[in-house]
């Protein structure tokens, strides 16, 4: 079991990957003051959550502030723990977005379906801009990944893929 997080005022929220792509490993990151707090994630979680905010954003729009210039991952790149779900809210009192992210729990070896304790969680409150900035850097990020092939939308290797709706030839 990880540690719990709870960031009322980040001044830093972004997506971020490392490696090269199909190998990529993706990262959400909040700091506030000198507490930062990385996390890993799956690209799909990242897109799904880019998403949703832009969704939300849709609702609520109107962000004032100055959009962050540095959306890059912050050093050290080490993850607390590995994210299994998220959740988001809004709180209309401070006109701010609740970014919510549940640890992925590991079953115990040899215990099938048993997982020990309950999992950590790490609450981001973001502003509007912030949220904006965020689906700006994750949209790029997951476009900067693998082509993907046009007969069946699976992400395709640098010497192509064997494409189900081909007959298992490989398509470039």
């Amino acid at each position: 079991m990880g540690e719990s997080f709870d960031l009322d005022a980040p001044d830093h929220f972004t997506a971020g990957a490392v490696g090269v792509p199909g190998e990529r490993l993706f990262y959400l990151q909040a700091r506030q003051r000198r507490r930062l707090v990385t996390l890993k994630s799956e690209k799909e979680q990242v897109r799904g959550l880019a998403d949703y905010l832009a969704g939300l954003l849709v609702r609520h729009p109107g962000a004032a502030g100055s959009a962050p210039h540095d959306l890059d991952l912050l050093e050290p790149v080490d993850p607390a723990w590995t994210v299994a779900s998220l959740a988001v809210g809004y709180d209309e009192e401070r006109d701010r977005i609740l970014v919510e992210a549940s640890e992925l729990l590991e079953e115990e070896e040899g215990d099938v379906g048993h997982v020990e304790g309950e999992p950590a969680v790490a609450r981001f409150r973001i502003t509007r801009v912030q949220a904006t900035a965020f689906v700006e850097r994750a949209r790029a990020l997951v476009r900067a990944g693998r082509p993907l092939c046009p007969m069946c939308s699976q992400p395709k290797d640098p010497d192509g893929h064997v494409c189900p709706r081909s007959n298992g030839h490989v398509v470039r």
